[in-house]
């Protein structure tokens, strides 16, 4: 009798260790991160660059899904913000509140991004931007929870100025007060911010502004747009859009006749070259670019040298994807290396000197970020604004560059430092759009 209890107490005993250690082996498999992700699938802004830059994000996040970090399992949570705020606001909140992730990372639009940051400091949750640009999304709020290690919109203009101003008289044999130039944009955050800046590079620079004028970047036709522009004969035309507006409007300058000397694009539509020859041709050779580099035409040999392999592996990930492409956009780049930026610097840090993945860890986590000048896929390092300052959570380290589209190859040709060829300025006589 004594033994058959003896032997009950002891089968109790291992069944309560077993239980003991399912519940260890459970909590242990449950110590995760959930991040949702947030781009424009469909919708127009999904061809304008939104699913290129979450298909560079979704490659990393699944490269950090194998490995885990330190010893927290990745789960990535996908929504599609279908290239309209109010459905990026709900699906943002969605996954917080029911999804219950512990985060939400990417982002195309700045239309987008500025309410989203809004609501989602609102929820004291934590918001990692990779992609909007505009300076609306931090300037005077004050935020704690929201991070963006991207270049803001004001940078993008004043870089494009520039450019500009020290090539006017070497290339188009003009001082810069006799250049006549045109600031066109779509009238969201985006296009509004980027025009600012156009704005404060066109005052130093002393050009002679002939035009400025906002459009629906939903317009159906910007003829009147085009007109306004044939009367204003610039030198060169500053431009802020998407696509489609983007081919519209060139669609209709050609059957217009309108003439310039060069074309500037502020990234978005003008970041995604297949869409730009798909809708022109011939003619997308020559337009300008500002964005932040290509991650495959940034030097290498001041890069970080454990990055390299990284940027390999995401461009043989992304040729999978998208195979035959002729020019990887740098949406692709710019989505990898900011939420690499994110999964290998501010998250481990968040765990082991922090405590874990709750909105205060990461918080206090992205804040000690101190990344130096190329030490990140995109050249530039990372250090954030503080609390207290204009721009609270924009990254004070970033910055642009312009490229331009010669014969289906993209090459950075400003700032001097990162040129690697020299500008074709202005448009060659006897092209489509040449006022030669």
């Amino acid at each position: 009798m004594r033994l058959r209890m003896a032997a009950r107490l002891v089968r109790g005993l291992l069944v309560a260790f077993a239980a003991t250690g399912l519940m260890a082996s459970a909590e242990a498999q449950e110590k995760k991160i959930k991040i949702g992700v947030v781009f424009d699938l469909t919708g127009p802004l999904a061809g304008g660059g939104s699913e290129l830059g979450y298909i560079g994000a979704k490659i990393i996040l699944d490269h950090f899904a194998k490995t885990g970090v330190e010893g927290y399992k990745i789960e990535a949570v996908y929504a599609d913000a279908q290239s309209k705020p109010d459905i990026a606001i709900n699906e943002s909140v969605r996954l917080l509140e029911q999804e219950k992730v512990d985060m939400v990372l990417g982002f195309f639009s700045s239309a987008q991004c500025v309410p989203v940051a809004a609501r989602v400091e609102q929820l004291k949750k934590f918001m990692w931007m990779t992609t909007c640009i505009s300076s609306a999304v931090f300037n005077d709020k004050g935020y704690k929870y929201v991070f963006r290690p991207q270049a803001s919109g004001d940078q993008f203009g004043m870089m494009t100025m520039d450019f500009i101003a020290q090539n006017a008289k070497a290339k188009f044999d003009k001082e810069p007060k006799d250049l006549r130039v045109a600031i066109i944009h779509e009238d969201g955050a985006y296009g509004v911010d980027v025009s600012r800046g156009n704005e404060a590079g066109a005052k130093k620079a002393g050009f002679n502004v002939v035009m400025k004028e906002g459009y629906s970047a939903t317009a159906p036709d910007l003829s009147a747009l085009v007109t306004k522009l044939k009367r204003a004969k610039p030198d060169v035309i500053f431009h802020t859009g998407y696509n489609p507006d983007i081919t519209l409007l060139l669609r209709q300058a050609r059957e217009q006749g309108l003439k310039f000397g060069a074309l500037m694009g502020h990234g978005a539509g003008y970041g995604v070259y297949e869409k730009l020859k798909e809708g022109m041709g011939a003619d997308a050779t020559y337009i300008f670019n500002t964005d932040p580099i290509s991650i495959w035409l940034a030097n290498q040999k001041t890069m970080d040298p454990k990055l390299p392999a990284v940027i390999k592996m995401v461009g043989e990930e992304f040729d999978k994807i998208r195979p035959g492409v002729a020019i990887r956009s740098a949406h692709v780049g710019i989505g990898a290396s900011n939420t690499y930026v994110f999964m290998n610097d501010v998250l481990p840090r968040a765990i082991k000197k922090y405590g874990g993945v709750d909105p205060d860890a990461l918080r206090k986590a992205a804040l000690d970020t101190d990344i130096p000048e190329g030490g990140t896929m995109l050249g530039f390092g990372v250090k954030f604004y503080g609390e207290g300052t204009p721009m609270a959570g924009q990254n004070e380290r970033s910055f642009p560059v312009v490229i331009q589209y010669i014969d289906d190859k993209s090459s950075v040709v400003w700032p001097k430092s990162q040129a690697q060829r020299e500008a074709v300025l202005p448009l060659p006589k006897g092209t489509t759009y040449s006022n030669q």
